[in-house]
């Protein structure tokens, strides 16, 4: 397993991230997270050790700097900018499809919370680049009239007691042409932080990104 932080550059940002690749890797999942979370994100790394046990190499990327942090744990308007975030995960996988040692990787998008909608407008601007997506108690009803336009084969993943984000997640799916599937996890909430819940999340995302993404 190669590991190693990186910085990507977004426009005049430059944001940090953590780049994983399992040897033989032949696919990479880039990872928006969610509202007022970070790359450090135990729940989204806990999904990323899963992949790496699948052979595809993971991106964990902060879509903000630590000034926008700041910013945004007292405004809170950063993170529902799904424009900007998009913005800045395009570029993070354009940055990530030009690097040598990852030239002809299939790349993949796992989004959670808002970032699931980044995630989406991303795959709908890049369907050139971005294969697959995978929402984990997403909200990808944020994404708006960019869902119609995504082509990735699009899995969304929901808490069965996260009522009204699986009501948000069908009305999205109504609205894409693509391949896209619900998964409801039973008995999990919006954090999938009981029992085996997340196990359930990680498991779905491999199989998903693994079949897609050439793994």
């Amino acid at each position: 397993m190669r590991q190693r932080p990186i910085g990507i550059t977004a426009g005049d940002a430059t944001l940090s991230g953590d780049l994983a690749l399992p040897e033989g890797a032949r696919g990479i999942v880039v990872f928006a997270h969610g509202s007022g979370s970070s790359r450090h994100s135990p729940r989204n790394r806990a999904v990323a050790e899963a992949l790496h046990r699948a052979g595809l190499g993971t991106l964990l990327m902060d879509l903000l700097t630590e000034e926008e942090e700041r910013e945004d744990r007292v405004t809170a308007h950063l993170r529902f900018d799904i424009a900007f975030l998009a913005d800045r995960l395009s570029a993070a996988v354009e940055e990530t499809a030009r690097r040598p040692e990852i030239a002809g990787f299939g790349i993949g998008a796992f989004g959670a919370s808002t970032g699931a909608a980044a995630a989406l407008v991303a795959a709908a601007e890049q369907p050139d680049l971005i294969r697959a997506v995978v929402s984990r108690g997403g909200r990808p009803d944020l994404a708006g009239e960019a869902l119609a336009s995504v082509r990735a084969p699009t899995l969304l993943i929901v808490g069965g007691r996260d009522e009204q984000v699986l009501e948000l997640n069908r009305e999205a799916m109504a609205r894409m042409a693509c391949e896209v599937e619900l998964r409801v996890v039973p008995g999990a909430s919006h954090l999938f932080e009981e029992p085996d819940a997340l196990e359930e999340v990680a498991h779905l995302a491999a199989d998903w990104f693994s079949s897609r993404l050439g793994a």
